[in-house]
């Protein structure tokens, strides 16, 4: 791995090797379409909303019973309560490091936090005060040095976004804690929920401090060893059956995991051990073949929020956490930084737009912790005013008792841009696309600015207008997504020659001019997917992705009042574009009929002959984009449809 010489400051991941230099916040700039919508609404209405409900349900007011004396009596939510105040900071830091005026919020919070802080740094409202169990008494459930994790992490953003203030330094105070207790010669043992290593990381990196990162690197390497006790789910559920370097496979708690891969990505890269890099990347190698949903989604257990066994994705019993979704774009994004793969952005780009986007609703006051791929029944309309008490998926809820995915979605949301490019010593590489503008320094210090126009992923042209270049040739790179395989995708040079481009990097290396334009021009259109015959849970069934979208159906679409489990489709038909120029229209068998009919049989599992009687003229329904399902309502709704093919009613044909 070279050396990152990195010039931007403002960086959510800011490793000082790897293959690719992160380009930061105050580097690219999202100006419009997909994402500058759902960030604007995220500034404007989710970080007031998540400030608001964090006062209502008493999470903030844990930090003034406990600087008061009376947190015993008083204490509210629950153990890792306190993270929920830490990410909205982090998330207000990284949105003020794109120019929002959040500085004033930041510091009330942070002096409703430092009364809190004891004075050998240690910060935690629910352990270590008269009343309490004692400090570090519950590691596997305690979530006190997960918590501390994400306090660590608001104080980098603050640092990097706007300077080391009151915030970074209570942050910096409660690391140093963290190493004098659980350093060498301290306590031997872990957090049973993975966090504080990735920013432990992060604070060596902004800080220059090697202490930190050895501490980090202490915490992975003990991972595994059996110090957590055993539970009902395992020590598995904590990744504390067998050390990260033996595993083959992400499995237990899937935010855990995918925390604890990050963590091990970023020590990996920064001490150059190649060995554990490359046992992170064989994990994610085999989540992504055998245990990841269609829309990029990981957990397929809902009693434990866990991993399932390979090809155990059941639809409708999709755990599929908001909250993984965030950490697998996280470990995905340093995977790409660490190795330049293509592949990586290529999840990355799946997971934002069909698990963080499909989680807060259209005006950002409301969420889906959970991300089902089946709805069977209606939902019921959360209560506004208080917490709900299930994270199944119904309708998005404005907060729940467990309330972590509003916060973590609120800080992805406002780093968003940060994801976007990178640069090495050849040049520019585009990974994911929006309207944006770059402007970065390349090699030699030279400047080079860029404006990306693009209506992705409704459409898939990408135009990239050079604005500023040094005088000597580079090579500007765009990703070709995965989905295109099996299509054909064009990259329209300055000169106007086009040509065809396979899925991975299309490459321009010239010396180029201002006003030049790069021109790639993606085949988004709605195409059938089938699973995996191994995948027993959609064996017969099909579902319609156009770009990087997935798309399902949905009973406010359907006639007649039918529900989505009427639908059967005819997949020898191309679905085809909506009629708003999205969406995807797919032929149905003539009339919608329920399955299973009679509805009244016995027993539900007719001989083989028995099908459901269609009417012999097609028809057509009109499929939508699953990130905006249950925006105008309950429904029910569903991804993978059942197919009119042959012996597909008796779920028995495999595609």
């Amino acid at each position: 791995m070279r050396e990152n010489t990195g010039r931007s400051s403002v960086l959510p991941v800011a490793p000082t090797r790897g293959r690719l230099r992160p380009l930061g916040l105050d580097e690219v700039r999202i100006t419009g379409g997909f994402w500058a919508e759902r960030r604007n609404t995220n500034e404007t209405a989710t970080l007031g909303h998540c400030r608001d409900w964090t006062e209502r349900v008493g999470w903030t007011g844990n930090f003034r019973a406990a600087a008061e004396g009376r947190i015993h009596r008083d204490r509210r939510g629950r153990e890792f309560a306190d993270s929920e105040l830490y990410k909205l900071l982090e998330a207000m830091a990284w949105q003020s490091g794109t120019g929002s005026a959040l500085d004033a919020d930041i510091a009330a919070l942070t002096e409703v936090i430092a009364p809190a802080q004891e004075a050998d740094g240690y910060l935690n409202t629910a352990f270590g005060r008269p009343g309490q169990q004692p400090r570090y008494s519950d590691l596997e459930w305690g979530h006190e040095l997960y918590c501390q994790g994400h306090l660590i992490q608001a104080g980098v953003a603050q640092t990097r976004a706007r300077g080391e203030g009151e915030l970074a330094k209570i942050a910096r105070r409660a690391a140093d804690h963290v190493c004098a207790t659980f350093g060498r010669g301290g306590i031997e043992g872990v957090c049973g929920h993975p966090e504080i290593e990735t920013a432990l990381v992060e604070l060596a990196r902004a800080t220059g401090e090697q202490r930190y990162l050895d501490q980090a690197a202490l915490f992975v390497d003990r991972r595994g060893h059996r110090t957590l006790a055993d539970i009902e789910f395992g020590r598995a559920y904590y990744q504390d059956d067998m050390p990260l370097r033996e595993a083959t496979a992400l499995r237990g708690h899937a935010v855990r995991a995918l925390y604890l891969a990050a963590g091990a990505v970023d020590v990996a890269v920064e001490t150059g051990d190649d060995d554990l890099l490359a046992a992170v990347v064989r994990q994610w190698e085999t989540a992504v073949a055998r245990r990841t949903y269609l829309t990029g989604g990981m957990g397929s257990h809902h009693r434990d929020e866990a991993f399932g066994d390979d090809f155990v994705l059941p639809p409708d019993r999709a755990y599929s956490e908001t909250c993984a979704g965030v950490a697998s774009v996280m470990l995905s994004w340093r995977l790409l930084l660490a190795t330049g793969e293509p592949r990586f952005a290529d999840l990355a780009e799946r997971t934002l737009f069909n698990v963080v986007a499909t989680s807060p609703s259209a005006d950002g006051r409301s969420f889906f912790y959970a991300n089902t791929l089946h709805r069977r029944l209606r939902g019921a309309v959360p209560a506004a005013q208080t917490p709900s008490p299930r994270a199944e998926s119904s309708l998005r809820a404005p907060w729940f008792a467990v309330s972590c995915c509003p916060t973590n979605v609120a800080r992805t949301l406002a780093q968003l841009p940060a994801y976007l490019a990178t640069a090495d010593d050849h040049g520019v590489q585009v990974h994911q696309y929006a309207d944006a503008e770059i402007a970065t320094s390349l090699a030699g210090g030279h400047g080079a600015a860029l404006r990306i126009r693009t209506d992705y992923p409704s459409g898939g042209t990408v135009t990239v207008r050079i604005g500023r270049s040094p005088d000597h040739p580079w090579t500007l790179s765009l990703r070709v997504p995965d989905w295109t395989a099996g299509d054909t995708a064009w990259l329209v040079d300055p000169d106007g020659r086009r040509r065809a481009v396979a899925p991975g990097t299309a490459e321009t290396t010239r010396v180029f001019r201002p006003g030049d334009e790069v021109r790639l021009e993606l085949p988004v259109r709605p195409r059938w997917i089938r699973a995996d015959p191994r995948i027993d849970a959609v064996r017969g069934t099909v579902a319609v992705q156009r770009g990087p979208l997935v798309y399902c159906a949905e009973s406010v679409d359907l006639p007649d009042g039918h529900e989505v489990d009427a639908v059967r489709v005819d997949p020898s038909a191309e679905p085809e574009d909506g009629p708003d120029g999205t969406g995807a229209t797919v032929v149905v068998p003539g009339e919608l009929a329920e399955p299973g009919e009679p509805h009244d049989a016995a027993w539900p599992y007719p001989p083989l002959h028995w099908t459901t009687a269609l009417a012999a003229e097609p028809g057509a329904i009109v499929l939508g984009p699953y990130h905006s399902w249950a925006n105008r309502g309950p429904s029910t709704m569903r991804v993978w449809l059942p197919t009119t093919e042959p012996g597909s009613d008796g779920g028995v044909v495999a595609p």
